[in-house]
């Protein structure tokens, strides 16, 4: 579109939507700069919408937008879409251009997640100040939120994240190389930069930021119950109104905490902690399940959150907050200092919590469970120089000591929840181990345990010691006439205080902790080391019998003719998890028992004694019971145990095929047309000789042994003897009866070709090599019943 002339925005809104379907995207977008460019913001106003729905798609999910979760750096349009999309780019001038005129774009407030929805329509104010003042009620009935256009256009790009993807056929990619997930990582790094502030708008933007919540709550915003001794944040710079003299980065700090908290509300805050207690309940519908490509954006969130916290500088770190008007810290540093606790840290312990108890027992956790790895090791993302894998000293420093006391649930608490989803899954499976190991290694990270536990003795304090805290300004500094003593008092008063209100605040007042280092839970611990130990010796001797039925695989496996078992996996392993995989789970698992060990200080001779109890000799008794059952009326039922074992391999049920013989199904080594002609040949032989069969089998002399021998199986019988499973009588052959399906298996046919070849060699012709066959194995018959009982005695 050449530098058109200026017509009303609904023309040239209409043009665009024409566009929209017979334009290629370059040109597209080639328009839509020159349009942002030349247009004033009140003809720009009423394009805005359109253009955002068309980009993300709409919140009902009808149109689809530009797909940028499936969009790869591999096709042609990603360049255009990423630069067009750049925090710097033409789309968000066109954001810029519009919230510098005050526009408003409304919201429906069923779009808002669950907690947030039910507070409004509750007539609750939310504690997110993101949405105080912004309620609209229309002539529709429809209740809406009014967001400035900044707040719109980050609103959609989040909400982007929740919608229903559907893939193209043939389509398959990894959700972190998708134009979504790298432009959130822009955005993150463009309006929360660890270095330096944020890039001022192009725009005047005096009258941009979000209106100031109502006095009633500003007192409820404060920081001060999340353990910031610092005034409100909110108060002195969300809803501050700069002046055209103020500090550019205070005019900008608006954008960083306004995407920050779009971004959170719309990705975690989809439980409460009413909603998590209602949720025990099974006849809850479950209101939001994420996907794991919502988990890994939460997660690229969260890594990003610690790299731009540990950015604050270290004179400003060690400092005490600024309370005084004489301090100078910039808006942004101050941010940094409560970023994480105060917009963060609750609404992701319960989207974690909710994740981790509902999340399927597949490898598909390991999403989860990385996300909140990352949470718990900020000194991850200090920017410093990260020690190889191999460097043993790994040690927690000091200084984190203070973040694991205030997230002390977001380790304790999870971690027992991991503890049980781990005693319920196939240890034997090597992405299940890696699993175990990975949360093993972090906990057993040098100084981390001692943290853990100094956190709990803290907030097992007797309550006496907050009833009687003398007030902060009651304290005296040794230069005012007060004593180190009472200083010191001061600061473990204030360390009990801030750990007791992070776990009430999650948890609720009512809440009843679980010690992670005490004794109920050092019993599962111990559950865990059994099932670790019980997992390992399964993968090496899985792994070892794989091996050898490599290295004896027979001549017949060259023509797919081997034994049926040979090439099995284990079950509960993917076919990939044989062998070589089942060696790595070996030592997977191996370490995961020391850093255990090194968690709880695990007596190294009682650790010794349990694994020796489960050694060679108690495997091989195990492997020769049955599973732990309980007797039914129909038989043995699996008991919780029961299933661990057959899950782990150690036990199993012998399960054999009890039916009619001839009617089992056909085998992978049997030819199928062949075990159908012998069937009927057979059938029909039983039918005309049967009473002659029955009547030769029925003497007791050397020919009635004789026809015993051919004509019946007496392996039924001993499988019927040892029948553990059921009390209903399995199937007994009627009679003495006539069987040729074993001259259908390809092992059979194999041989008497052979024999065959071999005759031939010998100069015999088939029909001499036929009665030969058949007089070796009527020979063979009658050495069997000869000498048959005799060979079993011996």
């Amino acid at each position: 579109m050449a530098a058109p002339t200026l017509q009303q925005p609904s023309f040239v809104l209409a043009n665009l939507k024409a566009d929209s379907t017979t334009k290629p995207l370059l040109h597209r977008c080639q328009d839509l700069v020159k349009i942002i460019d030349e247009y004033p913001a009140k003809e720009l106003h009423l394009i805005f919408p359109w253009l955002v729905e068309t980009v993300f798609g709409s919140l009902d999910g009808i149109i689809t937008g530009w797909n940028l979760r499936l969009l790869h750096s591999r096709s042609p349009e990603y360049n255009i879409i990423m630069e067009f999309l750049n925090p710097s780019g033409p789309m968000m001038k066109l954001v810029y251009k519009l919230q510098a005129e005050e526009y408003k774009y409304e919201i429906p407030v069923n779009y808002l997640p669950g907690p947030v929805k039910a507070s409004i329509q509750q007539g609750v104010l939310p504690d997110c100040p993101l949405f105080h003042n912004k309620l609209q009620f229309p002539l529709s009935g429809l209740l809406t939120l009014n967001f400035n256009p900044f707040e719109y256009y980050m609103f959609n790009f989040a909400y982007c994240l929740l919608m229903p993807k559907t893939y193209p056929p043939g389509h398959h990619g990894n959700n972190t190389d998708t134009a979504y997930f790298v432009l959130v990582d822009i955005y993150l790094k463009y309006f929360l930069p660890s270095e330096g502030n944020v890039p001022p708008s192009p725009f005047s933007d005096s009258r941009g930021s979000v209106t100031a919540p109502s006095p009633s709550r500003s007192s409820a915003l404060s920081l001060s119950g999340y353990g910031v001794h610092s005034p409100s944040l909110l108060k002195h710079h969300i809803f501050h109104q700069p002046t055209v003299n103020a500090d550019p980065a205070a005019q900008e700090i608006w954008r960083t905490e306004a995407l920050l908290q779009m971004f959170v509300e719309v990705w975690l805050h989809h439980y409460s902690l009413e909603m998590y207690q209602k949720l025990q309940s099974p006849q809850v519908k479950e209101p939001f399940s994420p996907t794991e490509e919502h988990v890994l954006v939460v997660r690229l969130l969260v890594k990003h959150l610690h790299a731009f916290s540990n950015s604050l500088k270290p004179e400003q770190l060690s400092s005490s907050p600024p309370t005084h008007s004489h301090t100078h810290t910039s808006p942004l540093e101050e941010f940094k200092r409560v970023v994480v606790q105060r917009f963060v840290q609750q609404k992701l312990y319960l989207f974690l919590q909710h994740c981790f108890g509902h999340w399927p027992l597949d490898a598909s956790f390991r999403a989860i469970l990385e996300t909140w790895l990352s949470y718990i090791q900020p000194w991850r993302y200090t920017g410093e120089k990260v020690p190889s894998p191999t460097d043993q000293n790994r040690t927690v420093l000091e200084k984190w000591e203070p973040f694991v006391q205030e997230n002390l649930l977001v380790y304790t608490k999870l971690f027992q929840v991991f503890l049980n989803r781990a005693l319920r899954t196939d240890l034997v499976n090597p992405k299940n181990a890696l699993m175990v190991f990975r949360v093993a290694k972090v906990f057993s990270q040098v100084n981390l345990p001692e943290m853990i536990q100094k956190g709990e003795q803290l907030f097992l304090e007797p309550e006496h010691v907050l009833h009687h805290r003398q007030p902060r300004g009651g304290y005296l500094t040794p230069g005012q006439g007060g004593s180190f003593l009472s200083s010191r008092q001061r600061v473990v008063t204030d360390t009990v205080f801030k750990v007791k209100s992070h776990v009430y605040s999650i948890e609720g007042q009512d809440c009843q902790y679980k010690q992670m280092f005490g004794t109920e839970l050092r019993g599962a611990v111990m559950k865990l080391i059994q099932q670790i130990a019980q997992a390992r010796q399964t993968a090496k001797r899985i792994s070892d019998h794989s091996s050898e039925m490599a290295a004896n695989n027979s001549f017949l496996s060259w023509f797919g003719l081997g034994s049926p078992d040979q090439n099995n996996t284990f079950n509960g392993t993917e076919p990939e998890e044989s062998g070589e995989c089942l060696k790595k789970t070996h030592d997977l698992l191996d370490k995961a028992l020391e850093f255990i060990c090194q968690i709880f200080k695990l007596n190294q001779g009682q650790l010794t004694q349990l694994m020796s109890n489960l050694g060679s000799s108690e495997e091989d008794a195990n492997a020769k019971q049955l599973p732990d059952c309980i007797q039914g009326e129909n038989g043995l039922i699996l008991t919780d145990v029961g299933r661990m074992q057959i899950i782990n391999g150690l036990r199993r049920f012998d399960i054999q095929y009890q039916g009619d013989p001839e009617l089992q199904p056909i085998r992978s080594y049997e030819n199928a047309a062949l075990v159908r002609l012998f069937y009927r040949l057979s059938t029909a032989v039983n039918e005309r000789f049967g009473a002659h069969m029955n009547a030769l089998c029925s003497r007791s002399d050397f020919l009635g042994r004789l026809g015993r021998h051919y004509l019946t199986d007496p392996q039924t019988f001993t499988r019927i003897r040892h029948n553990p499973v059921t009390q209903r009588s399995p199937y007994r052959p009627p009679h003495p009866r006539l069987s040729l399906r074993t001259l259908a298996s390809y092992r059979t046919l194999l041989m008497l070709m052979l024999l065959y070849m071999f005759g031939a060699l010998l100069s015999l012709g088939p029909v001499s090599s036929t009665l030969i066959i058949i007089s070796g194995a009527f020979l063979y018959g009658l050495f069997m019943t000869l000498f048959g009982d005799k060979i079993k005695t011996h």
